[in-house]
């Protein structure tokens, strides 16, 4: 596995944020938030894009086996964005950008418009965003500060009103702190952040109130390793890792009481360099991680075992799966029968692969497109549910 690499300043706007460099890569774009969204009431198939190269979020409409652009993509923004997040009821799209948080409403159509009393909360730059299952919370893992953000959103205009900054501290052993994605649980209970070489954190989380207390810090074994995208099984169970560096590879811990995390045995399991982002499909049978540094997808079936510690990811036949250069942001289209990637290196931009109907969970390319002037540094994607 690659080692995690040197600490380097980015500026953007005038303001530095602190972001890892993987070592053997060109450069380093802000991790990935996988959640999903898509079509105000209209239950449109839809996946976004931001751009970092182009500063520019792309919107296409997800067909069998197609990707089209949708109406008015790509939308230029007022700054280099490094987040984004699409509402559970389709509604509207949140952009993390440089002390900002912008506000797009999602059209019938697909296509994106911003409201003419956006939500910009200022000063807050966000490394990574979330939305509760019950659509009320906005969770912004702030880039500058050991704190989560939380907003309330107004479900008629999206727009969002501050309710606190919940802080937290690393565990003793942690490395430095990096923040890189934040999750909310499918039960809604639970917040979990990837902080890099500074591990992870564990928020318990009231969706009444929108108060968030931390409940557990976990570090790396090995403080040359980060961790950097999360995903969640559907039944809170089982927390999926995407950790890059000299342990690298996607990490499992169950999931108990309050949020406690245990590793599973043998984990992590063994994925390619620069691991970045983990994702699960829709039946929660396979589990699927973008390789940054090697510009792949490694696949799993996971492996139910007589207790839950003896969980086990077993690589898909194929795997790893050839992607664009540099791909760190995965999703799964609401049909579940697409998954969505996404390259900061082009090459494609937007890699779109079908599940294959002979070898179940294998990954085949249907399609690919270009998000902006290619390469656009496509960072991220946001799919509607």
């Amino acid at each position: 596995m690659e080692r995690w690499g040197s600490f380097g300043r980015w500026a953007v706007v005038g303001v530095a944020l602190m972001l890892p460099v993987f070592t053997g890569c060109t450069g380093f774009f802000p991790p990935v938030d996988n959640s999903g969204g898509g079509g105000t009431g209209a239950g449109g198939n839809q996946v976004y894009v931001v751009n970092q190269t182009t500063k520019s979020v792309s919107g296409f409409a997800v067909g069998t086996g197609t990707l089209t652009a949708v109406s008015n993509s790509p939308i230029a923004l007022g700054s280099q964005p490094f987040a984004e997040v699409v509402t559970p009821n389709n509604a509207f799209l949140y952009i993390a950008g440089q002390a900002s948080l912008s506000l797009y409403l999602i059209n019938s159509n697909g296509s994106l418009s911003a409201p003419t009393a956006g939500a910009v909360p200022s000063l807050v730059t966000a490394a990574s965003l979330a939305v509760s299952p019950d659509g009320q919370w906005l969770i912004a893992l702030d880039s500058f500060t050991q704190q989560l953000d939380i907003y309330q959103i107004n479900s008629t205009t999206g727009a969002l009103t501050d309710v606190g900054s919940p802080t937290y501290v690393l565990h003793a052993g942690a490395g430095t702190w990096h923040p890189s994605m934040v999750k909310v649980s499918p039960d809604g209970t639970l917040i979990f952040a990837a902080l890099g070489t500074g591990g992870d954190v564990v928020f318990t989380f009231d969706t009444a109130t929108g108060t968030a207390v931390q409940s557990q810090s976990l570090a790396n074994v090995d403080a040359s390793t980060g961790d950097v995208g999360l995903a969640i099984d559907p039944k809170t169970a089982y927390l999926y890792i995407a950790r890059s560096g000299t342990s690298g590879g996607v990490a499992v811990y169950t999931i108990g009481s309050g949020g406690v995390l245990n590793s599973v045995t043998g984990s992590p399991f063994a994925a390619g360099n620069g691991t970045m982002s983990v994702v699960l499909d829709s039946t929660g049978t396979y589990a699927y991680a973008a390789n940054r540094t090697d510009g792949t997808i490694s696949g799993y079936t996971i492996v139910a075992g007589t207790t839950p510690a003896a969980l086990s990811l077993t690589p898909l036949s194929g795997s790893p799966y050839k992607s664009g250069a540099s791909v760190q942001s995965l999703g799964i289209d609401r049909t579940g029968k697409y998954l969505l990637a996404a390259s900061v290196g082009g090459s494609p931009d937007l890699t779109m692969y079908s599940f294959d109907i002979t070898t179940p969970g294998k990954l085949d390319a249907a399609t690919s497109i270009a998000t902006d002037t290619d390469p656009a540094g496509a960072a991220a994607v946001a799919l509607t549910h």
